[in-house]
């Protein structure tokens, strides 16, 4: 039988002799899983909701700084792997081999640095969004301004449209719904109860998504490997795992010979070794070390100590990826190498509806065709917890950068209740622009998500990883310096990702008409370029532009972190602000306790914004409106000076406190986790 070329096909007779079902979807059993793992999420969400106090600033956006160290791990896995490293990965694996999980590996080691080395600096700090904390370092308002605006941008770019789209790409080949139908639900779910419970509602969630991602992706890799003899077996197979329309004469659609090796050829490769070592380690240390998305769930920890052992438990969770998305991505390429492997544009065309390439559906083509009933419904669960556990903690972060590092730049005076529905609001503006950018993610970079996503990181996030490098490790650097290297930085990023998008990479067989700098400089190449660019216009503008105050540097670098609070830098709340002006106070040179002392001060005195409900007795279906959306006390502008006190006594204590033999395990768990990944690094290189 001559094998399909087109999905769903009865039929389809795969390279390995196996016949896929025809066009398998979800049945009654795997609906009631499905809905049976929404009621259960929605309870942990309800519970969460009741157990916090989400009408304080704190509260919502810090989950109360209470969370112990395996909900703070879970929820560092879960808003890192995503329904989009999930699709992208396997489907990396299946187009090019293993190369794309030095990613993953280079995170194990990322996410490390930032719980040793980063956040004791963000704790000693008290800051809780990372434009705060560069403008606590540096001063004045233009890089926190401008870094608030580029992490949205990012957040767009690389995480929110991505997730959307690998999401709603699964059920698309679960349901065959609509690909922006699919999208709709999924957000409507998703904003729910992101919008409704804060942090600590997301962070719960999320160490359930975790339980049921592992579970259900363990399982299908048991199922997937049950189709191979082993790993010898699945490398000899991947190399003939050809689509049958394949032109004799063409290198289109055949499996890379590299493809088994991390480290590949420096120059001819899709992926060179000293990008991949040097060049993909710049974007995820911005990632681990300076993300808000990550470094928010690690200030909510209870102490330091918790936010090492929530970092180790999210280390180790990353060498599962090998093993559960990209060996089963390949494995999908060996069962179905004419849907997965499509040769050229026309067919690829006819499978998934993309002529740059269909290896983005390997995994839920396994999903659909591999999982006995009831299974089936468990893994649609897993993707979208893992879709779920993403998108809620990117809107969770994005929501506080708004509100906290733009709105109050702009409203200073703004109340807490105007601060939790402005970042509430912005949840849902951000979903819109986001779907927006669907379309170019799809038809980017030859079917490959997860090569899309490194790309748009290699061009946009070097210079902020520069910036917050030197800046936490060089006493010197200073405004001008950083403010330079940003936008020198950025502009060159900006110029090479529009030009990536203008000039897109040539279907296979087409000829390469792309400028040089597009063709010739592979984009991790360039992200190691950007990043030395970037780290001599800091150093050479600080060097030649005066040294930084020491108002600057106090409790704010590696090398100050541990100096004496200066007694004007918190003033009590009992001793009441100066008493200056409310229009000659500059909120910028006021220590953050002191503004949420303007901003969220007594109604009577500030409070121009607070509900009018106050005056009168509101509705009931008004007062469960409001307890569902966490503002049940919109009358009553709790100041919140302790979003900031308290993160500083935790840091000067949380180290002396702890017991020697808490040191000693988590000393020797990352000497473990470390060791791992060079092991992992040395047999795959």
């Amino acid at each position: 039988m001559e094998p399909s070329t087109t999905l769903g096909t009865p039929g389809a007779t795969t390279a390995g002799g196996w016949e896929a079902s025809p066009g398998q979807t979800l049945e009654a059993v795997d609906i009631a899983v499905l809905v049976f793992y929404f009621v259960f999420v929605l309870a942990v969400g309800l519970w969460s909701m009741w157990k916090t106090k989400r009408s304080t600033v704190k509260g919502y956006f810090l989950a109360g700084g209470q969370m112990v160290w395996w909900p703070v791990g879970a929820s560092l896995f879960a808003s890192n792997i995503g329904s989009g490293h999930f699709i992208g990965l396997a489907g990396s694996g299946a187009a090019s081999g293993i190369a794309a999980i030095a990613y993953e590996w280079s995170g194990m080691f990322c996410v490390l640095v930032m719980a040793w080395l980063f956040l004791p600096i963000y704790i000693a700090a008290g800051v809780t969004t990372m434009p705060e904390y560069l403008q606590r370092r540096f001063g004045g308002k233009r890089i926190p301004i401008f870094l608030a605006i580029l992490y949205l941008f990012i957040y767009i770019f690389t995480k929110i449209s991505v997730d959307m789209y690998a999401g709603a790409l699964f059920i698309q080949q679960a349901l065959h719904w609509d690909l922006y139908v699919a999208v709709g639900g999924l957000l409507v779910i998703t904003a729910i109860y992101t919008v409704a419970g804060g942090l600590a509602a997301v962070i719960y969630t999320d160490t359930l998504q975790t339980v049921i991602m592992l579970a259900g992706a363990l399982t299908l890799m048991g199922f997937s490997f049950a189709k191979v003899d082993g790993f010898e077996d699945l490398q000899n197979r991947y190399f003939k795992a050809i689509a049958s329309n394949h032109a004799r004469n063409s290198s289109c659609g055949l499996p890379r010979e590299d493809a088994f090796h991390v480290l590949r050829d420096p120059i001819t490769s899709d992926v060179p070794w000293p990008g991949v070592l040097i060049g993909w380690t710049i974007p995820s240390l911005w990632y681990w070390c300076t993300d808000q998305v990550i470094v928010q769930r690690s200030l909510a920890a209870k102490t330091l100590s918790h936010a090492k052992g929530g970092a180790l438990l999210a280390s180790y969770l990353k060498i599962l990826p090998l093993f559960m998305m990209v060996f089963p991505g390949m494995i999908s390429r060996i069962l179905f190498p004419d849907l997965v492997a499509c040769a050229d544009a026309e067919s690829c065309k006819r499978v998934c509806r993309n002529p740059s390439g269909c290896s983005d559906i390997a995994y839920p083509k396994l999903v659909i065709e591999l999982l006995p009933l009831g299974v089936r419904g468990l893994m649609m669960s897993v993707m979208i917890a893992a879709l779920m556990s993403s998108l809620t903690s990117i809107f969770n972060s994005a929501s506080t950068i708004f509100t906290m590092d733009l709105w109050r730049q702009f409203r200073p005076l703004s109340s807490e209740w105007e601060l939790m529905i402005v970042g509430r609001v912005f949840v849902v503006l951000l979903v819109v622009i986001s779907i927006l950018w669907i379309p170019l993610v799809q038809a980017s970079q030859g079917g490959q998500l997860f090569i899309y996503i490194q790309t748009i990181s290699s061009y946009l996030q070097p210079p902020v990883a520069i910036v917050f490098l030197l800046g936490c490790f060089w006493k010197r650097t200073n405004e001008k310096g950083a403010f330079c290297g940003l936008l020198v930085g950025m502009a060159i990023g900006l110029i090479r990702m529009v030009l990536e998008f203008v000039y897109q990479e040539p279907l296979c067989g087409h000829p390469d008409d792309r400028p040089v700098v597009v063709k010739k400089v592979h984009y991790l190449y360039f992200s190691m370029l950007l990043a030395l660019i970037s780290l001599i216009v800091v150093v050479v503008a600080s060097l030649l532009t005066e040294p930084p105050p020491e108002e600057r540097i106090h409790r704010l670098t590696w090398f100050t972190r541990k100096d004496v609070p200066m007694e004007k830098e918190v003033p009590p709340v009992s001793q009441g602000l100066p008493s200056v002006p409310a229009d000659k106070i500059h909120e910028a040179d006021l220590p953050p306790s002191a503004q949420f002392e303007i901003s969220d001060g007594p109604p009577s005195a500030y409070n121009s914004g607070a509900c009018p409900l106050e005056a009168k007795k509101a509705s009931k279906l008004m007062t469960l409106f409001l307890w569902v959306c966490g503002m049940e006390r919109e009358g009553k502008d709790t100041p919140a000076p302790e979003m900031t006190s308290e993160r500083k006594t935790d840091a000067a204590t949380a180290p002396r406190d702890d017991p020697p033999w808490v040191k000693h395990v988590l000393n020797l768990n990352l000497l473990l986790s470390l060791c791992a990944c060079v092991f992992l690094w040395a047999y795959f290189a």
